[in-house]
C-alpha cells in the first residue's frame, strides 16, 4: 500500500506540473488545455502504451513451437508467480536486455532482445524474465508508462516554449504569461522536475522487481549474476546493422539501463546503480 500511494502522489505530482506549465504558456486557459491533456495522456497511456512500445521496437511475437526455450520460461514462471500467461516477443537487437508492459495482468507483454538470449544462461535468463514477471504483477508497466509519458510532453513543451523564446513568440500580453521566470521555469525546472519525478518512479520499483523477481525464481544468484553480465554487456554494446535502437523515453522501462551517459548524468540514470541491486541480491 505504501508504494501504491507513493506512485499515485507521484503521477499526480507530473500531471499538476503539467498543469503548471500549461498555466505559464498560456494562463487559465492553457492550463485548462493543460489538464484536458493531462487527462487524454493518462487513458491513452492506460490502452495503447503496451503496443506503443512494442511497435516502437519492432517486436516480434513469439509461440512455443517458434521459441520453445524462452516461451517455456515464461509459462513456467508466470504459473509459479500465479500470472495468466503474457504474450512474448523477441526484439531484433544483439543489445542485451528485456522489459514488460501492458496495463495489468491480463493485458501483459515480455520482451527479450535477440542479444540477451545469446548472452545468458538459461537459469540467467529465467531470474531476468521473473524479475519483468513481477514489474507486471506489482502492475509497474502501466505506471512507468504513464508517468513517462507526461514527463515527455513536459519536455517536449520546455523545449518549443525556449525556441519560441528565442524567435519573440513568447510574451505575455495579458499579464498572465511567462515573463522571465517563467520562462527559466519552463526551460529548466519543469524539464528537471519532470525527470526526477519520473527516475523516482523507475528506481524505486527496480529495487521491489528484484526481489519479488528473485522470489518467483527461486534463484536470487542467478538474477545477480545476469544483471553483472548485462551491465558489462550494455557498456560494451556495439551497434550492428538493422539493431532497434532503445528511447530516452523507454529507456526507464529495460532491466538495465540500455543508454550511455556521462558521470554527471548518472545523477538522472532511470535505474538504481547495478552493483547495489548485485549486493541486495546475493545478500538474500
Amino acid at each position: 500500500m505504501g508504494n501504491m500511494l507513493k506512485t499515485t502522489i507521484l503521477l499526480a505530482s507530473l500531471t499538476g506540473l503539467l498543469v503548471l506549465v500549461g498555466r505559464l504558456v498560456g494562463g487559465m486557459s492553457g492550463m485548462i488545455i493543460a489538464f484536458l491533456f493531462a487527462v487524454v495522456l493518462n487513458f491513452g497511456s492506460y490502452w495503447y502504451s503496451d503496443k506503443i512500445v512494442l511497435k516502437m521496437y519492432r517486436a516480434q511475437e513469439v509461440t512455443s513451437a517458434e521459441h520453445p526455450q524462452l516461451y517455456g520460461i515464461v509459462q513456467k514462471l508466470a504459473m509459479r508467480a500465479n500470472l495468466p500467461m503474457p504474450k512474448v516477443y523477441i526484439v531484433n537487437t544483439s543489445m542485451p536486455n528485456a522489459f514488460a508492459t501492458g496495463r495489468d495482468p491480463q493485458h501483459a507483454a515480455v520482451a527479450a532482445t535477440s542479444g540477451i538470449l545469446d548472452l545468458l544462461t538459461a537459469e540467467e535468463l529465467e531470474g531476468v524474465l521473473a524479475h519483468e514477471l513481477a514489474h507486471v504483477k506489482n502492475r509497474d508497466t502501466l505506471i512507468s508508462a504513464i508517468a513517462a509519458t507526461i514527463a515527455g510532453v513536459i519536455t517536449m513543451i520546455a523545449t518549443w516554449v525556449q525556441w519560441a523564446a528565442i524567435f519573440g513568440g513568447i510574451g505575455g500580453r495579458d499579464g498572465e504569461g511567462n515573463g522571465i521566470l517563467g520562462f527559466i521555469a519552463l526551460a529548466i525546472v519543469a524539464p528537471v522536475a519532470a525527470t526526477i519525478i519520473q527516475l523516482a518512479i523507475s528506481r524505486s520499483r527496480e529495487f521491489a522487481a528484484d526481489s519479488e523477481g528473485a522470489n518467483i525464481s527461486q534463484k536470487p544468484w542467478a538474477l545477480a549474476n545476469a544483471l553483472e553480465k548485462l551491465e558489462y554487456g550494455s557498456s560494451h554494446y556495439q551497434e550492428r546493422r538493422g539493431d532497434v535502437q532503445a528511447s530516452e523515453s523507454t529507456a526507464h522501462m529495460f532491466i538495465v539501463n540500455p543508454l550511455k551517459g556521462s558521470k554527471l548524468m548518472s545523477l538522472f540514470r532511470t535505474h538504481p546503480a547495478t552493483e547495489e541491486r548485485i549486493k541486495r541480491l546475493r545478500a538474500m
